[in-house]
């Protein structure tokens, strides 16, 4: 269990390291660079958030995975969960 344990904590933490890497592509067009400078850092960036990405899902597991992914998944942020169901569950 503990070599369990240690890789869903590292999964997580790759999942969750991945978001600076998507969030700074956006800022690259506004930055005082040369247009292949901006191509090529948007680029590794984009490459770089989807490796750790998908190296965290890996070790989570099929499982985990989907619900963290579905926690990013902007369809789902607004929608209401029905408390009955849950609780009977």
């Amino acid at each position: 269990m503990k070599k369990k344990n240690w890789q869903i904590k590292l999964g997580i933490f790759l999942i969750i390291l991945c978001i600076p890497f998507f969030l700074i592509i956006p800022v690259f067009p506004f930055m005082e660079l040369e247009a292949k400078t901006k191509i090529t850092l948007s680029t590794v960036s984009l490459i770089i958030g989807e490796v750790l990405f998908w190296s965290g899902g890996i070790l989570v597991g099929k499982e985990l995975f989907k619900k963290y992914k579905s926690y990013f998944n902007p369809k789902n942020w607004f929608k209401k969960t029905d408390q009955g169901e849950e609780q009977s569950e």
